[in-house]
């Protein structure tokens, strides 16, 4: 008797599931089983094309935290300046914030999270 038949059986679950079946469950995807859901996800994304902006400004939606690689649109400079002034202008209305953190990186933040630009001495 396999452990998946054990739990069935202490569930009243009469249905015999294989391995494959329970490890593709559609309801299995995305779930992080050794750790309780958090309110706020830190999200590494690449601004590859202007697409890319939308999940940035999904993500800031959904109040989670974007880190954002620039350096695959870095190659067309205006794509990129219309694609990071757009970011700014999304942030500002959603009382978001965001600060450049090297010559690659932009920190954005959504709402009621600031960034200390400036370090006291």
């Amino acid at each position: 008797m396999g452990i998946f038949s054990k739990i069935s059986g202490a569930l009243g679950i009469s249905r015999e599931m294989t391995l494959d079946e329970f490890m593709t469950a559609s309801d299995a995807e995305d779930v992080d089983m050794m750790h309780k859901a958090a309110s706020m996800y830190v999200k590494p994304i690449a601004l590859q094309s202007e697409g890319d902006v939308k999940v940035v400004e999904e993500e800031l939606s959904n109040r989670n935290i974007v880190l954002l690689n620039i350096s695959p649109m870095a190659r067309n400079p205006a794509k990129l300046k219309a694609a990071v002034d757009g970011l700014r202008r999304f942030s500002m209305n959603l009382n978001g914030d965001m600060a450049r953190i090297d010559e690659d990186k932009i920190l954005l933040v959504p709402a009621d999270i600031k960034i200390v630009k400036r370090r006291k001495e």
